[in-house]
C-alpha cells in the first residue's frame, strides 16, 4: 500500500517491447493474479482488450485491478530518443503522465529506453540535485548482490554525473541489498589509482571526496567476485558488460544442456541435478529480475529488455510494486538533499581558510 493507503498501482507500456502487446497483457495479467498488482495497461486500447479477452478466454469477467489508459502513438526503437517530445499520445509519455498525476506509483516499459528516460525526467521530473538519472542492474555475485549503474541510460556521462550516480548506488544498496556501509567501486581497466581514461581519473578523485566508502577502481572480473556493493560506470560500459553477462549465462547454459544430454550416465546425473540447475538458472536468469530501476526521479521508472516475455513484465511489475511499497525514490531524495547540505555546511567551513590561504602576504620591505 501507498502513503495515503491507496494500493500501489503500475502504469505498463503495452505496446514496448518485442512481444507486445501480447506478452505484455499476459504479464500483466499473471501479476494481478498471482501477486495481486494494481495495473493500467497504457496503449492502443482495442488491441489491449482483444489481448485481455483471448488471455481471460471468456471464463470470467476481466479483473477490476486492471484498467486500461488508451495511448494512440508508439515510440518505434528505430525512432530517435527526442521523438517522445513530439509524441504527446504516446505509450511511453501517458505512463509517466499517469505517474506525475498521482494516478500511478510507478511506470514499466520494456520499449524504448531513451524516450523512457526522457519521458521520466521531463514529465515526472528528476530529483533535486540528480542531473541524470541512471539504471541500477542488480548482478549476482559470491558474497550476495552488486548494483551496477549506469547500464545504459546516459551513454556519456560528465564526472558530476558519476558522483550522482556513486550516491545512489550507495542509497540503492543501502536500501535494497541491506548493506549498512556500501563499498562503491570504479570501473576501470586497472585497480591502480592511475589507470584509465583522462575522465575515470578525474572521477576517481572526486569519489574521494563523496564522503561514502570509495575503496578504488575495480576491474570486469570484480564483478561477480563480490569486491564491492556499487559499481559505477557510464551507460556505455555498462550497458555492454550486463548484455554480455547475460548473453554468457545463456552460452554457459547451453553447453551444458548439450553435454548432460550426451550420455545415458550423463543424463541420469542431470536428472539428479536438476533441482541445483533450478537454483541456479533463477539466480542467473535476467527474466527474473524483470527490469532496471531508473534512479533519480520523482517516482518508480523501470525498463526493462525489449525481448522481454510475460514472466520478465510480471517480474518487472513486482520490483516496480516493491520499490514504491518501500517509498525508495523518496529516501533516495531525502538522501542526496542530506548529502548536498553536508557538502555545503563543509563548504562553508572550509572557506576561510581557502580564503586566508589565497590572500597574498602583505609586502614587508620597507
Amino acid at each position: 500500500m501507498a502513503d495515503n493507503g491507496l494500493p500501489i498501482t503500475v502504469a505498463i507500456d503495452a505496446m514496448g517491447g518485442d512481444f507486445a502487446p501480447q506478452a505484455v497483457v499476459e504479464g500483466a495479467w499473471r501479476a494481478v493474479q498471482e501477486d495481486g498488482a494494481h495495473v493500467i495497461l497504457v496503449g492502443d486500447q482495442a488491441r489491449i482488450e482483444e489481448q485481455l479477452e483471448r488471455v481471460v478466454g471468456g471464463r470470467q469477467p476481466v479483473d477490476r485491478r486492471i484498467a486500461i489508459e488508451h495511448a494512440p502513438e508508439v515510440i518505434a526503437m528505430e525512432e530517435p530518443a527526442s521523438a517522445v517530445a513530439k509524441k504527446r499520445k504516446s505509450s511511453i509519455r501517458v505512463c509517466a503522465r499517469l505517474v506525475r498525476k498521482g494516478r500511478a506509483h510507478a511506470m514499466v516499459t520494456a520499449g524504448h529506453t531513451g524516450a523512457a528516460l526522457i519521458a521520466a525526467k521531463t514529465v515526472i521530473g528528476a530529483i533535486p540535485g540528480v542531473d541524470r538519472p541512471a539504471l541500477a542492474g542488480v548482478f549476482p555475485t559470491r558474497q550476495g548482490r552488486t548494483v551496477m549503474l549506469d547500464v545504459g541510460a546516459n551513454i556519456d556521462a560528465k564526472v558530476t554525473h558519476f558522483r550522482q550516480f556513486a550516491v545512489m548506488g550507495h542509497f540503492y544498496a543501502q536500501e535494497v541489498l541491506g548493506t549498512a556501509s556500501p563499498r562503491v567501486g570504479l570501473m576501470s581497466v586497472g585497480e591502480e589509482e592511475g589507470k584509465g581514461t583522462d575522465t575515470t581519473r578525474e572521477v576517481f578523485q572526486a569519489l574521494r571526496q563523496t564522503g561514502l566508502n570509495f575503496v578504488g577502481n575495480v576491474e570486469g572480473r570484480d564483478l561477480f567476485r563480490g569486491t564491492v556493493d556499487v559499481i559505477v560506470c557510464d551507460g556505455f560500459v555498462g550497458n555492454v558488460v550486463l548484455k554480455s553477462s547475460e548473453s554468457l549465462v545463456g552460452f554457459v547454459g547451453s553447453l551444458l544442456r548439450r553435454e548432460m544430454a550426451r550420455t545415458p550416465r550423463t543424463r541420469l546425473g542431470a536428472s539428479l541435478a536438476a533441482p541445483a540447475f533450478d537454483r541456479f538458472q533463477q539466480l542467473v536468469d535476467w527474466s527474473e529480475y524483470g527490469a532496471a530501476p531508473l534512479l533519480g526521479v520523482r517516482g518508480g521508472c523501470f525498463v526493462g529488455h525489449g525481448r522481454s516475455g510475460d514472466k520478465a513484465i510480471k517480474n518487472a511489475i513486482r520490483r516496480a510494486s516493491e520499490f514504491c511499497a518501500a517509498n525508495l525514490h523518496q529516501k533516495i531524495e531525502d538522501k542526496v538533499a542530506e548529502l548536498h547540505e553536508q557538502e555545503a555546511l563543509l563548504r562553508a567551513e572550509n572557506a576561510p581558510a581557502a580564503a586566508a590561504a589565497s590572500t597574498p602576504e602583505p609586502d614587508q620591505r620597507n
